[in-house]
């Protein structure tokens, strides 16, 4: 060129703005997300188009995948626990569709129960009101109310997640078809002779004046009373053949005592015997010295186990103590012992039973047995009752405490004093029975121990064990058939998959130990034990016509009717004189209500059609079913569920069971309003969008115990951005794409069938990681695509062919066209997690007519494996590193800016790894302007990197001119004449351009 024309192109530079002719991505998708914006319109467009409606259009005649909801309580705001388990079973519901099921979820709710029924006693108590003056179905009305108030709420919350369900119709325990239908299960029971009214010891709730569940109750430090108190030995069996040894051992024992220990010395007073161990070695021990005014005085004789008399002694300040003699578990087997409070009226007899609940780690050895007050003890107590009473020993276990936590007049000497006040504070009952047993001469030794003690979760005040007057569920009871519940359990456990499998072992445990199952409650909200008792006989009246009219009422009242005045009579019609029979007004467990939620959902078509005809692969069908939540249901929810469908039905309500972990905070410390340590899911979405939850949900461990916090959300958001900047780009770069279709691959230029390769090794692992319900599995691979692959990789090298080459260009075409794949793969794939950013890429991408919820999974073509091309590509990607590992030390040393101002050389000394370059052109793939690439070590002086063997480079700066329009360097020589400061392909590029902008 001479100087004239060079003037003349460096005008036309200067002149012309290349930018616009460039093919850069246009998208109306923004970089800032705008979530707590974006999200409620989009949640507003699903209801308008009613997705779920739609998801069940598409997905008729599907074998069905049913998540049947765990009902929270409707009674105030959802916490983070409640967010992480609605994500959760989201992810399952949205994944499960797209795998190919009809994926059903229909939400429900607790209506009933003492957690709504405290609520309106707190608004009661604070307005000075009194409960008991209320008639019952008006405040049961009451209650009602406060459900429905808290459930509208809790439904927008849920929503507000992304979640997509049936909340026009979801399930409630408390409308009159779902209260029919609880009556009619316990009716089940009654009918099958499993339900009876027993007396046994339940943790009782003085403050909530209830029976509990083991699933409502927490245990929290409690100092107690503890107490070392001496059984006076009354009687003495057989105790050898050597005549003279047993006159003296006789008369040793004959005025020695059984020492206990106790941490609730309330329940001396319902002691009715002592327990050992036939595997302890006990002793008779003499105190030798102790201070004048100790209780246990010199010369005084106990029965200890071996092991401990040491700390007994220690804790009773003897300074001296001898062993006399040893005492064989034969020998106290004989022995009867005397109430330490035998002078205020307890004076039958004390035996000594052996039982395997008796060690030797801590107290005596000797366990203090009150049938009322423990479960052990009334277990031991009902084992040795046949034996007991053939020795004359009444085997009837007293109420020594009523519903108030009061002593009654079976507790001589003590009536009236309180264990519990009704505020939840220790009583006057311990000290007062700690005085008597020291007035008596028969306290050893006292102190205070602090230690793990159950409260109720609720009112989170101390319970009692107590014995009363309660309806259960026999666990061990033969049905018809034979079997039992607890056999029934246990096979359908089995039965069932585990996810973690760990749950199974902790499930069966629970069921193999469980006691009957306590289902009665002394309260008024909820569904009641609708059975009639015979007032002499005590028999549940088992008639078809009553109980028909029992359920018909409450399907048209619901359960009020059985308290409104005149039930009795109505129900038990003319064929039966009221008089004979008690209505039984206890309320049912809301553990029963709860676990009876599959009769009233599952099989109950009329309400949800979509179940008609569910057949699960117990039946012999392909339908699954799944029940999901935190592991404590496996002795809340999913326990109850179990026995109510085993006893019911013979099989368990489920096929599958997911749990997941508590919400700690970022220090894994437990989240309480205390430590200030609490996260709103409702802050998260208002800052920064559901979606980021839903990252945070499927990038954690469910499995076990889950943080969050302000450091952890951030790097969730991080990870979201880089996600989004990637589909941000693919929806750019596709608003050029013509729809040309996808060659086919054998046509298409490696590093797209590379992509390809890629799409199909990912397709299997995502579907079998979704199948897995294993989350966490599909977040990390497709991050680890998205960035690594895609905009670290790919993207980048692509760019410059996407933005610069001709339009017309086939291996542009070809590009955008992977990208095409790429993008329907990544937005199905990423639906689940990113339901709502995967649905706004998808109307971005497709238009608002459709749904990404509403495709299938991506699936990629097998045939586009090619496993030789990706171990190519693999060596290519290793040398890439190596150049741009050398690039940025020139960089940082500012010797260089952009890539394309670089030409290296590139020395191999890999023999495969220089193969592997064959047909490639690697100044391309490293974005450089030209690369050298020559055989052998390289001088010393080159760049290493120190993971990468064989391959050595030596920077340096391209030669030739910048093209104005790519940047790229090139020889001026080669330009085009037209064009003299761009390259010949932006030059063919340009023609085009001129091309279209001059029609």
């Amino acid at each position: 060129m001479s100087d004239t024309s060079k003037t003349s192109a460096d005008a036309a530079s200067e002149t012309f703005d290349y930018s616009k002719t460039l093919l850069l991505p246009e998208t109306p998708f923004p970089m800032r997300a705008g979530l707590p914006e974006k999200e409620p319109q989009i949640l507003k467009a699903w209801e308008e188009m009613d997705l779920y409606g739609r998801l069940r259009r598409a997905a008729r005649g599907r074998h069905r995948f049913v998540l049947h909801d765990g009902p929270p309580y409707a009674n105030g705001h959802l916490h983070i626990g409640h967010a992480l388990n609605k994500i959760l079973k989201d992810m399952v519901t949205k994944s499960q569709q797209m795998l190919g099921f009809d994926s059903d979820y229909v939400p429900g709710w607790d209506c009933h129960g003492l957690p709504i029924e405290w609520k309106i006693e707190e608004e009661y108590r604070s307005k000075g009101k009194n409960k008991d003056e209320v008639p019952v179905v008006e405040f049961r009305q009451e209650c009602r109310a406060f459900a429905t108030h808290w459930l509208t709420v809790q439904r927008e919350e849920f929503k507000r997640l992304g979640v997509v369900g049936d909340w026009a119709n979801p399930y409630q325990t408390m409308t009159f078809h779902a209260e029919a239908q609880i009556a009619e299960e316990i009716l089940k029971f009654a009918a099958s002779g499993q339900l009876y009214r027993g007396s046994k010891p339940v943790m009782w709730s003085v403050v909530e004046k209830t029976a509990l569940a083991e699933a409502e109750v927490e245990y929290h430090d409690y100092q107690s009373d503890m107490i070392w108190a001496a059984f006076p030995v009354r009687q003495v069996g057989s105790i050898g053949a050597d005549a003279r040894a047993v006159a003296d051992k006789l008369a040793l024992l004959r005025h020695s005592s059984v020492v206990i220990w106790t941490t609730t010395p309330w329940t001396i007073p319902g002691n009715r015997a002592i327990s050992y161990s036939s595997r302890i070695a006990y002793g008779l021990y003499r105190v030798m010295a102790a201070p004048a005014d100790n209780w246990a005085r010199v010369g005084n004789t106990y029965l200890l186990a071996k092991s401990l008399a040491e700390s007994v002694f220690k804790q009773a300040k003897v300074e001296g103590f001898e062993l006399v003699a040893d005492v064989s578990a034969e020998e106290l087997a004989g022995i009867t012992c005397a109430h330490p409070l035998a002078n205020l009226g307890y004076g039958f007899e004390v035996p000594l039973l052996d039982g395997d609940h008796v060690t030797d780690d801590a107290g005596t050895g000797f366990v203090h047995t009150a049938p009322g007050h423990g479960r052990e003890d009334f277990d031991i107590w009902m084992a040795n009752g046949r034996i007991l009473a053939e020795r004359g020993i009444e085997t009837r276990i007293p109420y020594t405490v009523d519903g108030d936590g009061r002593f009654t007049a079976e507790a001589p000497g003590f009536e009236g004093r309180q264990v519990i006040t009704d505020k939840g504070d220790k009583g006057d009952a311990n000290p007062a029975v700690i005085e008597a047993l020291s007035a008596a001469g028969n306290l050893v030794a006292r102190g205070r121990l602090k230690h793990q003690y159950p409260h109720s979760w609720r009112s989170k005040k101390p319970v009692i064990f107590r014995n009363t007057p309660q309806w259960f569920i026999a666990m061990d009871k033969p049905y018809a058939d034979g079997t039992t519940l607890r056999q029934r359990a246990l096979k359908a456990i089995g039965e069932t998959q585990w996810v973690p499998e760990s749950g199974e072992n902790r499930i069966r445990g629970m069921i193999e130990n469980r006691p009957d199952w306590v289902v009665s409650r002394q309260r008024a909200w909820g569904v009641p034990i609708a059975v009639f008792v015979h007032r002499d006989s005590g028999e549940i009246l088992k008639d078809e016509a009553v109980n028909l009219r029992i359920a018909e009422a409450f399907r048209q009242e619901g359960a009020d009717a059985w308290f409104k005045a005149g039930a009795k009579e109505r129900f038990l019609g003319p064929q039966y004189d009221a008089a004979d029979w008690d209505k039984v007004d206890d309320v049912l467990d809301v553990w029963f209500d709860s676990g009876s939620t599959h009769a009233f959902t599952l099989e109950s078509p009329q309400d949800f059609p979509n179940f008609e005809g569910l057949k699960r692969k117990v039946d012999g069908g392909a339908d699954t079913v799944m029940y999901l939540e935190g592991s404590d249901q496996h002795r809340g929810w999913f326990h109850s569920s179990l026995l109510e469908s085993c006893g019911t039905r013979g099989r368990a309500p489920y096929d599958v069971v997911l749990t997941h972990g508590f919400v700690l905070d970022g220090e894994g410390r437990k989240m309480s309003k205390s430590l200030g340590n609490t996260v709103a899911p409702q802050d998260v979405i208002k800052q920064s969008g559901a979606d980021i939850l839903r990252l945070w949900v499927a990038a954690s461990d469910y499995s076990d115990d889950l943080r969050i916090g302000k450091e952890i959300l951030q790097t969730t958001s991080d990870a979201y951005r880089k996600l989004r900047n990637t589909i941000r780009w693919m929806l750019g770069a596709l608003a050029h794409h013509d729809g040309s279709a996808l060659p086919a691959a054998v046509a298409l230029p490696e590093l797209e069938r590379l992509m390809l390769h890629r799409l199909a090794d990912l397709s299997p692992q995502i579907h079998e990681a979704y199948a897995a319900y294993d989350y966490k599995k599909v977040f990390a691979l497709l991050t680890q695509f998205m960035n690594v692959d895609l905009s670290a990789f790919y993207f980048d090298i692509r760019k410059d062919r996407l933005y610069c080459d001709p339009v017309s260009s086939p291996e542009r075409k070809a590009t955008l066209a992977v990208i095409e794949e790429i993008f329907r793969a990544v937005t199905t794939w990423l639906a689940p997690i990113l339901s709502f950013t995967a649905e706004e890429a998808w109307w971005d991408r497709y238009g608002r007519d459709g749904s990404v919820h509403l495709a299938g999974f991506y699936e990629a073509d097998a045939a586009w494996r090619d496993t030789a091309l990706e171990e190519k590509w693999e060596k290519v990607r290793r040398v890439r590193r190596a150049v741009t590992g050398a690039l940025e030390v020139e960089r940082a040393a500012k010797r260089l800016g952009s890539s394309l101002e670089a030409a290296p050389v590139v020395h191999i000394a890999e023999p495969d790894l220089l193969a592997a370059l064959e047909g490639v052109d690697l100044a391309e793939v490293a974005i450089t302007s030209g690369i050298r690439i020559v055989a052998g070590e390289g001088p010393g002086e080159a760049f290493r990197a120190e993971d990468i063997r064989g391959v050595a480079v030596v920077p340096a700066k391209a030669g030739g001119v910048k093209c104005a329009r790519s940047w790229k360097y090139f020889e001026p020589a080669t330009a085009d004449p037209d064009f003299p400061d761009i390259t010949p392909r932006d030059a063919a590029a340009m023609r085009e351009w001129k091309q279209r902008h001059a029609m």
